[in-house]
């Protein structure tokens, strides 16, 4: 932060991503793998020790998890008396492309979409500069999606979202104006130009036939490309969309056309089988994707990885030092809110501001909701 850095991306490691905790048994070789292990408000406490809240945008590669992360990532900004109206970033708030892409998830699919716009809302009332659905077709064009398809899928989540958050209550283009969209970049700047027109034109369309009037055309949702780093990670670039030349030009307005068309087609096909989720309860069956999606994996051994000893203790120390009784009250009012309605972040947070962790958290809408079947790979 001394050099004048303003922007930080947090990626977390595959148990916390699992919302699982470090200390769940088999779970030691994913500790501290891929990114860092967050089971408590202690954990983010340290993870943003000397980092100026309300002077840095922050974004939060959580996804399926994006919740309590969020949450926590707020209690600590609080606690060094920072309101949530002066933090800025966004949150990967995308559970549904677990389904897409692994045929797997934290949570069923149903329940995932619902999380996903409990934090459009609650970001709308209490994180008012928080873009609280950041999608990304990275990891789909990554595993050999087609543009058309990275297209479709991403957008076609994100069109769950708004929807389950208009349902919920939020104005329709309050929601929209909280997305985000990333496309991978392709091999030339034609190829990334032609497929952010082609996103914002699939978007353009789907928002205008759902909602109408209601709300602007691309409402604020935000466009960009990423290409894959030299270490194998996706860095965020701006995407140029003027063409130096008229042949430039053109080849970018045809190529968006072809692709925007091909994957308008594809979305139309998910709607048919009931939307993202009814198309992974299916397989994807005809709705564009062979075999359940595009399938990676990535393992987890059972071995002890480098901070995992570390990083149980100091869980042992937090569930040591809270009060047990208010943790498991404030659990149960997670439970109560998650089998009636309501947003489920409020109670969330005061659990994790009680000392509840990721972990605890996330079995008690496992108990209430199940489980997405994420027990049957690593993610």
């Amino acid at each position: 932060m001394g050099r004048g850095v303003r922007d930080l991306v947090v990626d977390f490691d595959v148990p916390t991503g699992r919302g699982c905790d470090s200390d769940v048994p088999g779970v030691g070789g994913g500790v501290g793998v891929g990114g860092v292990a967050v089971d408590s408000i202690d954990d983010m406490r340290v993870l943003f020790a000397g980092v100026p809240f309300g002077r840095v945008t922050v974004v939060l590669a959580a996804d399926a998890v994006a919740a309590p992360l969020l949450l926590l990532y707020q209690l600590v900004a609080e606690e060094r008396g920072v309101a949530g109206s002066r933090l800025a970033g966004g949150v990967g708030n995308d559970p549904l492309r677990g389904f897409v892409v692994r045929g797997v998830g934290v949570f069923p699919p149903g329940p995932s979409v619902r999380l996903a716009a409990d934090v459009l809302c609650y970001c709308a009332a209490e994180l008012p500069r928080w873009v609280s659905a950041g999608l990304s077709g990275c990891e789909l064009a990554g595993v050999g999606a087609s543009a058309a398809q990275e297209i479709a899928f991403t957008v076609a989540d994100g069109l769950a979202y708004v929807r389950a958050a208009v349902a919920g209550g939020l104005d329709a283009g309050v929601a929209v104006s909280r997305l985000s969209f990333v496309f991978a970049a392709g091999v030339t700047v034609v190829e990334g130009a032609a497929k952010v027109l082609a996103a914002r034109r699939v978007w353009a369309r789907l928002v205008a036939r759902e909602f109408g009037g209601r709300v602007g055309v691309l409402c604020g949702a935000r466009f960009g490309t990423c290409s894959l780093g030299a270490d194998g990670g996706w860095s965020v670039s701006r995407t140029v969309l003027r063409a130096r030349s008229s042949v430039g030009l053109c080849a970018v307005e045809r190529l968006a056309g072809e692709v925007a068309g091909a994957a308008f087609g594809l979305v139309e096909g998910v709607e048919r089988a009931g939307g993202v989720w009814g198309a992974a309860r299916g397989g994807f069956r005809g709705a564009g994707l062979a075999r359940g999606g595009c399938r990676c994996g990535r393992g987890v051994g059972g071995g002890v990885g480098g901070g995992v000893v570390g990083q149980v203790e100091c869980l042992a120390k937090v569930r040591a030092w809270r009060c047990a009784e208010r943790v498991t009250g404030a659990l149960r009012a997670v439970g109560v809110v998650a089998e009636g309605g309501g947003n489920v972040l409020f109670p969330m947070k005061d659990a994790l501001a009680a000392g509840a962790t990721v972990g605890e958290v996330c079995g008690v809408l496992r108990g209430v909701w199940g489980s997405g079947g994420v027990e049957r790979g690593w993610f």
